[in-house]
């Protein structure tokens, strides 16, 4: 069994993706876009160059995500996606790439759990905790 986050965006999909690439090292694996559905499955005209499905890693990690049809979207609440960096630089390094043009929640420092812990919501608008676990 495998458990994977799946990420839904407000018609910025892809951008997104391309943006994590940069901030973590992702690698997209796969990323069908709406005009490869069948002609009868009913879309928006100008949905045809949205994401219907893809596939990141990170780290070996993987991410699912698309686009939600504009009368189906809602902003993401209740959850966080949680990276586990094991270098305090590195995981500081992330969370400074993935809250470059979003919102710190909790700003990335030691903590009395860990070597380094910060909150943040992306440009996207995807939460996120950035950890680098205490030594053990």
């Amino acid at each position: 069994m495998q458990l994977n986050p799946y990420l839904v965006y407000n018609g910025d999909c892809e951008a997104a993706l391309k943006f994590y690439q940069n901030a973590l090292g992702a690698r997209i694996e796969t990323m069908l876009l709406f005009e490869a559905a069948p002609a009868d499955m009913p879309m928006p005209p100008d949905w045809k160059k949205k994401v219907m499905h893809a596939v990141i890693t990170v780290d070996g990690e993987v991410l699912m995500a698309s686009d939600a049809p504009p009368d189906r979207y809602r902003a993401p609440q209740g959850f966080s996606v949680a990276l586990q960096v094991e270098n305090p630089a590195e995981a500081e390094r992330r969370f400074k790439a993935l809250a470059d043009g979003g919102a710190v929640t909790m700003p990335f420092g030691q903590t009395f759990f860990s070597r380094g812990f910060g909150m943040c919501t992306d440009r996207f608008g995807i939460p996120w905790m950035v950890n680098c676990p205490a030594e053990t």
